[in-house]
């Protein structure tokens, strides 16, 4: 019995000629692999059995029972195994492809396959080959510490520690590096070199987005603002007049928190030893979050809050990468709401929050009025005080006038 392929938007995509539109399982399976070698480009990061591997090879030898094999290299050794047993990157074109596999085979995807939560995901490590020394490279930053940034390569699963003047870099941002030399120590590759410039490109980064639960519809007029014979204030008038529309929450990502325990939170624990006067502590605990999955948006709300006060220039970076990473899942289009509500929607507004601060400290109010704006229609109920900052901004009031006000 002929098994069918799921036909969807991306793996339509991917599989340029359906393997649905052949015969038999043996004419699908050589599709298969005809579809692997016109439009996939290897070596291909992978992880077999949670060990980090390089597939190398994809093709199919004639038997529908073995159906598609994969060779894999790790360091000197090679393997043959089963591509249905190989997991890739999720959100990469090969984790599709996989998916589409696996689906044909009767089996789930592995994004929906229980993984241990206990056991620490190994990392790719670059190569040799993967530096070219007489020329200028592109790194993504993961963490940094006082002499070196943690980076991988874009476009790759493979890190490299690169040794450096570390001094405003930022987690998120892709540097550009001049190279000296690269070398390997304890298995670890390293990296000498000079950043030479650094930029925000969250496409770049090859995220996954965050997921966006609906969570039915929210009229603010009802749920925001009180009586309906109260008037609006005049930032409020636009909102309403759009009438209700979507709510949404935002998946939260915090590596190592345990969701049945909610003590076990290394967010919490961060605040906890900032406020205990221990910030470099604090911020080497965001660090590693950051350095298991970028996407962790209070991680870069709390670095931002960090050097608020002293380095709001610096601030605004951290807050820009998170809220970019936000901006990236909601789309261009986005037009629904993420009231502060539903708890997993505050790291993003805390983003927001924090860039509107910075541009307004900054004296740059178009773009603050315009971040605080933003912050009222997505969560009209303004539970962080934006229509007091617009309004603020908008009567020429700079921040020094308030904070002064405030004393």
């Amino acid at each position: 019995m002929t098994k069918k392929v799921r036909n969807d938007v991306k793996t339509a995509r991917l599989l340029q000629q359906s393997p649905v539109d052949a015969a038999g399982d043996d004419e699908q399976l050589w599709a298969f692999a005809d579809t692997v070698a016109t439009g996939f480009k290897m070596p291909a990061d992978a992880f077999v059995v949670g060990e980090p591997v390089q597939v190398t090879a994809v093709g199919y030898e004639g038997n529908p029972r073995v159906g598609l094999l994969a060779t894999c290299r790790r360091g000197d050794e090679r393997h043959v195994v089963s591509f249905a047993d190989i997991v890739f990157s999720p959100g990469s074109d090969w984790a599709r492809f996989s998916a589409t596999y696996r689906t044909w085979l009767g089996l789930p995807p592995h994004s929906v396959v229980a993984q241990s939560p206990t056991r620490p995901r190994k990392r790719h490590k670059a190569e040799a080959a993967d530096i070219d020394l007489v020329r200028p490279l592109d790194l993504v930053v993961l963490a940094l510490k006082s002499t070196a940034l943690r980076c991988r390569i874009p476009g790759t699963e493979r890190e490299i520690t690169l040794r450096t003047a570390v001094r405003n870099e930022i987690p998120g941002e892709i540097i550009t590096v001049v190279p000296a030399k690269q070398w390997t120590h304890a298995g670890h590759p390293y990296l000498s070199g000079k950043v030479q410039s650094s930029r925000l490109d969250v496409r770049a980064l090859g995220l996954v987005p965050l997921g966006l639960r609906p969570a039915g519809d929210w009229d603010p007029v009802k749920d925001c603002w009180g009586e309906e014979e109260e008037p609006l204030p005049d930032w409020a008038k636009p909102i309403a007049a759009r009438g209700k529309g979507l709510a949404f929450e935002m998946e939260q990502v915090i590596p190592d928190a345990n969701p049945d325990d909610p003590d076990v939170d290394p967010i919490l624990e961060a605040s906890e030893l900032n406020a205990a006067g221990d910030r470099g502590a604090a911020k080497e605990l965001l660090m590693g979050i950051l350095g298991q999955d970028l996407r962790c948006l209070d991680a870069h709300a709390h670095l931002g809050n960090f050097e608020f006060e002293h380095r709001p220039k610096q601030a605004l970076r951290h807050y820009m990468v998170g809220a970019s990473i936000g901006v990236f899942t909601l789309g261009t289009e986005f037009d629904g709401f993420l009231p502060w509500g539903f708890i997993d929607n505050r790291p993003f507004l805390r983003c927001l929050h924090g860039i509107g601060l910075c541009f307004w400290r900054l004296g740059d109010f178009k773009e603050a009025a315009k971040t605080f704006t933003r912050m009222l229609w997505l969560n009209p109920s303004d539970n962080q005080g934006a229509r007091f900052n617009l309004a603020n901004v908008e009567a020429g009031r700079t921040w020094e006038d308030c904070e002064e006000g405030q004393r």
